[in-house]
C-alpha cells in the first residue's frame, strides 16, 4: 500500500501565515494568559489581513509583529498589514469552560516510529526541515529562498518517490539547484536506491512567496498532525487560543492516543473526540487499537482490554477531556505556538503533548 505525504518549509505562504497567527497568540498569552483569541491570517501579493474576535486586557500593534515575522522568516520585500480584530460576541462570550464550537477531533499515534508517528511523516518533516536549516545555515545555499514544499511516497516501509519544490535566486541555474539539493538534501536522508527523486519538476522556481502566491492560515491541516494518513477532523489550530478544542481537544487526543502505545496497549491507537458547543464533555469518546494485547491482560487503572481493539474504557479512565482539564493538565498556557506552525504540531520534543 502506497502512503503519500507532503510537508512545506517556512516560507511557504500558507505557513508564513500560521507562523505569524501563532506569534499573535503567544503574544497574547505572554500578556494576558485569560486570552481568548480565534482569528484568521491572509496574505497576497504584497498585502496581509488579519481578521477575527479577541477578548483580552493585552493591547499591542499586531501588524509590527507580523512584519517581524515576516522578515525573521525570510523575505525581504515590502508588505503591507491590515489588521481588523473586534471582540467576541455577547453570545460567545456567555460560553464558559465550555466548547466555542462543535468539534470533531481524531488523535493518533503508533509504534512505527519512536516519533510516534508513521514514518513518512517524519520522513517529510525531516526533509522540509533540512531543508530550511540549508537555506539559514550554510552558505554555500545561500541562494535558497524560503519558499519550498517536500512530497513524499512510501511503499511496504521504502522511501519510492519524493518531490521537492525549492525556490531559488533566478542567477542559479536549474541544473546547479537539481545537482545540490540532490547531493546535499535528498541522497543523506533518503538515499538513492530505487527512489524517484525529482526537484523542481517544472523547471525554475524563482517567483515564490506572496508575489506568487496567496497563503492562508489553517490550510495546511494535513501537514500540521497525520499527513493526511489519519483523518484530521477539526478546524486549523493556528491563531487559536489553546483552550479552545480546536488545539486542546486535538493536543489531548494525540497525548492519549501515544499514552496507548507507550503503555504497549497497542502498536497503534487512535482517539475520536466529539464536542458540541456550550458544553465541556464531549459528547462521544472512542479509543481503538491495532495490535490490542488479549483479554484479561494487565492494564492501568484495572481497566480491561475490552473486545475488538476498543480501549474507550481505558482512556476515560486515564484522561480528563474537558477543556480546562486539559489546559490544566498539558500546561497550554506557556507561549510555544509560534513553533509548532512548522514541520507539525506532533512528534516533536519539549511539548507537554508530546511528553
Amino acid at each position: 500500500m502506497k502512503k503519500t505525504v507532503e510537508s512545506v518549509t517556512q516560507g511557504h505562504p500558507d505557513k508564513v501565515c500560521d507562523q505569524i497567527a501563532d506569534a499573535i497568540v503567544d503574544e497574547y498569552l505572554r500578556r494576558d494568559p485569560q486570552a481568548q483569541v480565534d482569528l484568521n491570517v491572509m496574505g497576497s501579493h504584497g498585502m496581509m489581513m488579519i481578521g477575527g474576535e479577541v477578548t483580552s486586557t493585552a493591547d499591542f500593534d499586531l501588524g509590527a509583529l507580523a512584519q517581524k515575522i515576516y522578515k525573521d522568516i525570510g523575505y525581504n520585500d515590502d508588505i503591507e498589514v491590515f489588521v481588523n480584530i473586534e471582540t467576541q460576541s455577547e453570545e460567545m462570550k456567555r460560553v464558559k469552560n465550555g466548547a466555542t464550537d462543535n468539534m470533531i477531533i481524531n488523535g493518533y499515534a503508533t509504534s512505527e516510529t519512536r516519533e510516534r508517528l508513521p514514518r513518512a511523516v517524519v520522513y517529510a518533516h525531516a526533509l522540509a526541515r533540512r531543508l530550511d536549516d540549508l537555506r539559514r545555515g550554510d552558505p554555500m545555499f545561500s541562494w535558497l529562498k524560503p519558499d519550498g514544499k517536500v512530497q513524499v511516497v512510501m511503499e511496504r516501509e521504502k522511501v519510492t518517490g519524493v518531490t521537492v519544490c525549492a525556490s531559488h535566486q533566478v542567477s542559479v541555474a536549474e541544473k546547479d539547484v537539481q545537482t545540490a539539493l540532490l547531493e546535499r538534501l535528498l541522497i543523506p536522508v533518503v538515499g538513492e536506491d530505487g527512489t524517484q527523486l525529482l526537484i523542481n519538476p517544472i523547471g525554475s522556481f524563482t517567483e515564490a512567496g506572496f508575489k506568487a502566491d496567496s497563503g492562508a492560515n489553517g490550510r495546511k491541516s494535513n501537514v500540521d498532525t497525520y499527513g493526511g494518513l489519519i483523518p484530521h477532523g477539526g478546524s486549523s489550530f493556528s491563531g487559536k487560543n489553546p483552550g479552545k478544542v480546536d488545539r486542546a481537544g486535538a493536543y489531548m487526543a494525540r497525548y492519549a492516543a501515544r499514552y496507548i502505545v507507550d503503555q504497549e496497549l497497542a502498536s497503534a491507537a487512535m482517539v475520536n473526540l466529539v464536542y458540541s458547543m456550550g458544553r465541556a464533555e464531549p459528547v462521544h469518546i472512542h479509543a481503538s487499537g491495532i495490535g490490542v494485547k488479549s483479554k484479561g491482560a494487565k492494564m492501568p487503572g484495572g481497566a480491561g482490554s475490552g473486545s475488538a481493539g476498543d480501549l474507550t474504557k481505558l482512556i476515560t479512565q486515564q484522561f480528563d477531556f474537558r477543556p480546562e482539564a486539559i489546559v490544566e493538565r498539558l500546561d497550554l498556557l506557556k507561549p510555544v505556538y509560534q513553533s509548532t506552525a512548522t514541520y507539525g504540531h506532533f512528534g516533536r520534543t519539549g511539548l507537554p503533548w508530546e511528553e
